[in-house]
């Protein structure tokens, strides 16, 4: 069963799978897919090209899918692909790739603290730690079971090591 609050805005086209749970004031447009066991707290935008898989947890105000900000972006078809068993907390953003990948990814198992901002094709793999207020520039790369510590930017096209621990 799906429990979508009554002030949440859904778009017709828009899949989402049995057993989501939509908070109040939500925002989910077209060309999105929700996997089952998903929640969704208050006033999450979840925008066009966005892929979520299973049992993911979303918190209030997060915008997951935006426009890459990169100035060669140009409307080309993009998309967030986001694994299973993600804990997404408040007030993330999370953009879609660009042309040069065509898609951000963020596998499974992980979690993004409050305030967390992952670029245009940002590669984020399985069991990875993004603590509050890190900042991904586009391209970049974390890998495996690596954890980045609070308020820690890492600059665009750099990469992260499998089990590394970072901090600003």
């Amino acid at each position: 069963m799906i429990n979508i609050d009554k002030t949440s805005i859904i778009h017709k086209n828009a899949e989402i799978s049995d057993n989501v749970t939509i908070g109040p004031f939500c925002n989910i447009e077209k060309d999105v897919k929700i996997g089952g066991g998903t929640q969704i707290s208050s006033h999450v935008t979840i925008l066009s090209g966005t892929r979520i898989g299973e049992n993911n947890k979303i918190y209030q105000g997060s915008v997951i899918g935006g426009d890459p900000q990169d100035l060669k972006f140009s409307d080309e078809k993009s998309e967030l692909i986001i694994g299973d068993n993600n804990t997404i907390r408040e007030f993330c953003t999370l953009n879609k790739g660009t042309e040069y990948s065509e898609k951000t990814i963020i596998g499974s198992n992980c979690l993004l603290m409050a305030y967390v901002h992952v670029a245009h094709d940002c590669i984020v793999n399985d069991k990875v730690i993004l603590a509050n207020g890190v900042q991904l520039g586009g391209h970049s790369q974390i890998g495996y079971h690596a954890i980045v510590g609070g308020v820690t930017p890492v600059h665009q096209f750099c990469k992260v090591g499998m089990h590394a621990f970072i901090g600003g």
